[in-house]
């Protein structure tokens, strides 16, 4: 487990999965993020897939390949490549295993740098190969709601702002039983607040279709304390929660990608709002987490 910390905040990282499992507000002595044993994760990196993909399989070309929901890198064990004090930067390279399921020789940098407001997290995709590398991001933080334990789930709101056209629209979802998308759109909200409510996810994820968004806040009236995601180099985000219990915590997670539409195993170049990134070449994608 890795540490950093400045004078507001401390984070702990897992190398396995590069995964964020404790975000603190240190003055108030609360964990913004989820740890309840009910959802057994906190702030999964979701690469090379997001999602499911369909029959969990894709192609390249004649070739099937097995893809397991939101990809493999959660299973896979991070090396640090650079640490200060407030910093750290893991990375991730090709390897036996993850060449079974994507033959590519990528590498998968994670910078998280503790700021005065809260959080910047930085991901560097580099192709190493020789052709065209096809891949989605995710990152899928958990966070606690109620914030810092003042009042319930429904005494809280989300605020989208951004150069959108109202009204706001979600992907609909199919569950079969796993979530996938119809290829259709649903009313979300008329206006930018969404009141929370457990039956707002009673058919699962919604993921805003919206193109424009750039911020979404996480705030009650009742309390001091907050959460906003700049979504920054990311198109989508995705809410969740699980839909079969009433548990007190909300992912907001930036996408760069979308799940499957129901239906078969389509070739990887041809996914919706998925990444081509040439041979040779790196990308760069950044988004914040303020807190209050």
């Amino acid at each position: 487990m890795i540490t950093i910390e400045n004078e507001k905040f401390k984070a702990e990282i897992d190398l396995q999965g590069a995964q964020l499992t404790h975000l603190i507000n240190k003055e108030a002595d609360f964990d913004y993020l989820w740890n309840g044993s009910e959802w057994p994760k906190h702030a999964p990196i979701l690469f090379p897939a997001i999602g499911r993909s369909n029959n969990d399989e894709y192609k390249l070309g004649n070739q099937k390949y097995s893809m397991p929901q939101h990809g493999f890198v959660g299973d896979q064990e991070f090396k640090v490549v650079e640490q200060t004090e407030t910093e750290v930067t893991l990375g991730l390279t090709a390897n036996a295993v993850t060449k079974v399921l994507y033959p590519f020789n990528f590498e998968l940098q994670v910078k998280f740098a503790l700021q005065n407001k809260g959080l910047a997290l930085s991901f560097l995709v580099i192709n190493h190969s020789t052709e065209t590398l096809p891949f989605s991001l995710g990152s899928h933080p958990a966070f606690n709601v109620p914030v810092a334990g003042t009042g319930e789930f429904n005494d809280y709101q989300l605020t989208i702002d951004g150069d959108f056209d109202l009204p706001l629209q979600a992907a609909e979802i199919i569950k079969t039983p796993a979530p996938y998308r119809t290829g259709k759109v649903e009313l979300l909200s008329a206006t930018k607040t969404i009141d929370l409510k457990h039956d707002l996810f009673k058919n699962g994820l919604r993921i805003i279709m919206n193109e424009g968004v750039k911020t979404i806040s996480l705030t009650s009236a009742i309390s001091k304390h907050a959460v906003t995601v700049k979504l920054g180099d990311f198109k989508r985000v995705c809410l969740w929660t699980k839909e079969d219990q009433t548990l007190p915590f909300l992912c907001i997670e930036p996408f760069n990608g979308l799940p499957d539409v129901l239906g078969e195993p389509v070739d990887w170049s041809e996914k919706e709002a998925g990444w081509n990134l040439a041979a040779g070449k790196s990308q760069v994608m950044n988004y914040k987490i303020e807190l209050a």
